[in-house]
């Protein structure tokens, strides 16, 4: 990832992607680039032309937190994302970095996996790679190349587009969830390297990270056809870990009375009862 500029990359991308008649401007004759001009946003924003085009190209690097606001109004940002951009504009003061500690589990939310045994839970760390799953969470995801491994298991698993059906729409989020975790600590050398690997194996995952789009994982609905059981529908709920940040957990629930609790219930029922294995990384 590039470091030296982050701010303006993302300001440029996110310009890029709106359509000048969404904010009520004349969409006029025939543009050079997608979206908005610079010109147009400045204006939104109620700075100069010339102060924005700095702040694109990096030359201006600190912008007021009333600057920032009316960009993020401007872009038609959500609040998530304007508070990432605020994060690219102010970052954490530097320092010397600590060795970055091998991310663990608890063992008192290994307990608490274990206590849902009809419930698929797992535990993602910053990369959403599955720290800890229970028994039928493992189930959920296992078979794949990339079972323990979220990100790649939807850009470079062979079998990800038939496991998510909804294969777009997953993907998107993914990525988002990856931005989120990139605005917190964009120096994390897991993240890093993921986003590399990633960049040059997946013309998919390319396009979307040149969005710049932002979804901290929260709740959705999500459908999955797995290999044993069909389809199955799922909600879920993520938790952020206090005790661990960066930290989520991940659950899992079918609609009371569905076919996906009855699916799910075959899961559980095939799963071979064993010592718990909780821990994948």
């Amino acid at each position: 990832m590039a470091k030296d500029n982050q701010l303006g990359e993302f300001l440029r991308a996110r310009r890029e992607q709106v359509r000048p008649e969404d904010l009520g401007l004349a969409a006029g004759g025939a543009r050079r680039v997608p979206g908005l001009r610079r010109e147009e946003v400045a204006l939104l924003a109620g700075v100069s032309t010339d102060y924005y085009v700095r702040l694109e190209q990096g030359r201006e690097r600190h912008p007021s937190a009333q600057v920032l606001d009316a960009l993020a109004h401007g872009l038609a940002l959500d609040e998530e994302t304007a508070a990432h951009l605020h994060r690219l504009a102010r970052p954490a003061p530097g320092g010397r970095r600590r060795p970055r500690r091998r991310e663990q589990v608890s063992p008192n939310l290994l307990r608490l996996l274990d206590g849902w045994p009809g419930t698929p839970a797992v535990i993602l760390g910053r990369c959403l790679t599955v720290l800890a799953h229970n028994a039928l969470g493992k189930a959920l995801f296992d078979g794949h190349t990339h079972s323990g491994d979220l990100v790649r298991l939807v850009f470079l698993d062979p079998d990800a587009r038939e496991f998510y059906p909804d294969w777009e729409r997953v993907a998107v989020n993914t990525v988002g969830g990856l931005r989120a975790a990139a605005g917190i600590d964009p120096d994390d050398p897991r993240l890093i390297e993921t986003v590399g690997e990633l960049s040059l194996k997946s013309e998919a995952f390319r396009r979307l990270w040149a969005r710049h789009d932002v979804r901290q994982k929260t709740h959705e609905t999500k459908r999955f056809h797995h290999r044993l059981v069909g389809e199955l529908v799922l909600s879920y709920e993520a938790l952020t870990v206090n005790s661990a940040p960066g930290q989520q957990l991940v659950v899992y629930q079918a609609e009371p009375g569905s076919p996906s609790e009855s699916a799910l219930a075959l899961l559980g029922s095939l799963t071979t009862e064993s010592a718990p294995e909780h821990i994948r990384r």
